[in-house]
C-alpha cells in the first residue's frame, strides 16, 4: 500500500507530494525536518509474490547497497543520504534535483543530437565505473533513471533492484526492469554484471539519439527475440555515435566493449571527433599544431674540438681558425732590469713566502748588549738578546 501525503518517515522525513512513479515504487518530494532541507524519498514496492524470508533478504540487500552508494563520490552518482527500513520495505533518501529525466527530454524534445547524447553517456559511464569499482551494480539503467541538470547528467535509483539477478528471484519467475533495457543474458537467467549495466546504457543512449526504443516490443522475451534474430540494429540518426552503440549492444557479454574503452569513444564523439579515431592519429595532430623545438645533436663532434692541438689539421670544407694576434712587447723604459714589465709581478712573486719569525733588532740594543748582559740577570734581558743567546 502506498504511503499517504504527510506521512512522517522514521520520525524525520515528511512526505509532501509524489514527483515520479515506476514499477519499483514512488519517488516523493519530502522535507528533512531534522536538517530543514528538501530531499527525495524513494518508496520501494516489493512484488507481492515474495515470501517473508525473501522479502527480508531483499530489504537487507537494498539497505546494504544503498548505504554503500553513499561512499561513492562522483558528480554523476546521485547522493544517497539515508536508507530506512519501515513497514517491511526499504526507503531510500536522496538529494532532490530540479531536473528533467532523459525520458522526459525525449518525450518533449524528440531525438537529441549525437554529441549531446555522447556527453550524457560519457558522464553516466563514469558513474557506472565508479560504482562498479565499489562492487555495486545498478541493474536498472534506463532513460527515466538519468536526470539532466544543465550540463550535468546524474544516474539515480541505486540499490532498488538489489536481487534482480539473484537465483532465488529468477526461480520465482520475477524479472525486474523495463523491456528493451535489460541485457539479453539477464533475460536468460544469468546474474547481473557490469557488462549488463553497459548494455542497458547502450539501449538508453540509442533511445535518446534515435527518439525511439531499441525494439519496440512490450515484453522482455519479445525484445530478446528481436535482438537475437540476426538483423542489424537500425540507426538513422546516430551518426558518429553508431560505433559506440554497436559496441555496447553486442549480444555476447564476452565481446561487449568494456567501460574504459566505451568512455574513451564517447569522449571523442562528445568532442566532435570520431569514435574510432586512433590515438596515434590524434597524437600526430597535436604534434603538427605545436611549435617545433630544435634539439642539438650529440652524435657529431663539435667543430672546435681538437683545434687546440699543435698538430691538428682543419677539417675539410671548413676554414682554418686564425691564431689570435700576439700583443707587442712593452717599451724598454717600462721594463725592469729582470725583463719583467713594471707594475707586474713575477709569476712566483708572493707565492710560498713565509714571514721572518725573528723581529728586527733595535739599534740601541746592539750597543748596550754587553752592559745588559753583565749587570742584569738573563730573565731581565730584552727579547732580542734572549733569542740571540
Amino acid at each position: 500500500m502506498r504511503a499517504p501525503s504527510g506521512y512522517l518517515l522514521a520520525a524525520r522525513y515528511r512526505l509532501i507530494e509524489p514527483v515520479g512513479r515506476g514499477g519499483m515504487g514512488t519517488v516523493w518530494r519530502a522535507r528533512d525536518e531534522r536538517l530543514d532541507r528538501d530531499v527525495a524519498v524513494k518508496e520501494v514496492r516489493l512484488p507481492a509474490v515474495l515470501d517473508e524470508e525473501l522479502r527480508a533478504e531483499l530489504c537487507a540487500r537494498t539497505e546494504r547497497e544503498g548505504r554503500a552508494t553513499t561512499m561513492v563520490a562522483h558528480p554523476s552518482v546521485i547522493h544517497v543520504y539515508d536508507v530506512v527500513t519501515e513497514d517491511d520495505r526499504p526507503w531510500i533518501v536522496m538529494e532532490l534535483l530540479q531536473a528533467r529525466s532523459l525520458e522526459q527530454m525525449i518525450r518533449d524534445d524528440g531525438a537529441l543530437p549525437p554529441r549531446r547524447v555522447a556527453e550524457i553517456g560519457r558522464q553516466i559511464i563514469g558513474a557506472l565505473r565508479a560504482v562498479h569499482a565499489k562492487g555495486i551494480l545498478h541493474r536498472d539503467v534506463k532513460p527515466s533513471n538519468v536526470l539532466v541538470v544543465e550540463e550535468r547528467a546524474v544516474l539515480t535509483d541505486f540499490g532498488l533492484a538489489a536481487l534482480e539477478g539473484d537465483t532465488s528471484i529468477t526461480q520465482a519467475g520475477i524479472v525486474i526492469g523495463s523491456a528493451g533495457y535489460i541485457a539479453p543474458e539477464r533475460v536468460l537467467g544469468a546474474k547481473a554484471s557490469p557488462a549488463g549495466d553497459l548494455w542497458s546504457l547502450g539501449a538508453t543512449l540509442y533511445t535518446a539519439v534515435e527518439g525511439r526504443g531499441l525494439s519496440g516490443r512490450r515484453t522482455a522475451a519479445a525484445a530478446l527475440a528481436a535482438l537475437t534474430s540476426g538483423a542489424p540494429i537500425p540507426m538513422d540518426k546516430a551518426g558518429p555515435l553508431a560505433p559506440v552503440l554497436r559496441a555496447l549492444l553486442r549480444i555476447d557479454p564476452e565481446t561487449r566493449v568494456d567501460g574504459a574503452r566505451a568512455s574513451l569513444m564517447l569522449a571523442r564523439v562528445a568532442a566532435g571527433g570520431s569514435a574510432e579515431e586512433p590515438l596515434a592519429q590524434a597524437a600526430r595532430k597535436s604534434v603538427r599544431t605545436s611549435t617545433a623545438i630544435s634539439v642539438p645533436s650529440f652524435t657529431r663532434r663539435p667543430a672546435h674540438r681538437g683545434l687546440h692541438r699543435a698538430d691538428a689539421k682543419p677539417q675539410a670544407g671548413r676554414p682554418a681558425p686564425t691564431a689570435p694576434a700576439t700583443p707587442p712587447p712593452p717599451p724598454a723604459a717600462e721594463r725592469s732590469a729582470a725583463g719583467i714589465p713594471r707594475g707586474h709581478r713575477r709569476p712566483s712573486e708572493g707565492v710560498h713566502r713565509k714571514p721572518d719569525p725573528r723581529p728586527a733588532a733595535r739599534p740601541f740594543i746592539r750597543f748596550l748588549a754587553p752592559v745588559i748582559q753583565t749587570l742584569l740577570p738573563r730573565s731581565l734581558w730584552p727579547r732580542e738578546l734572549r733569542k740571540r743567546g
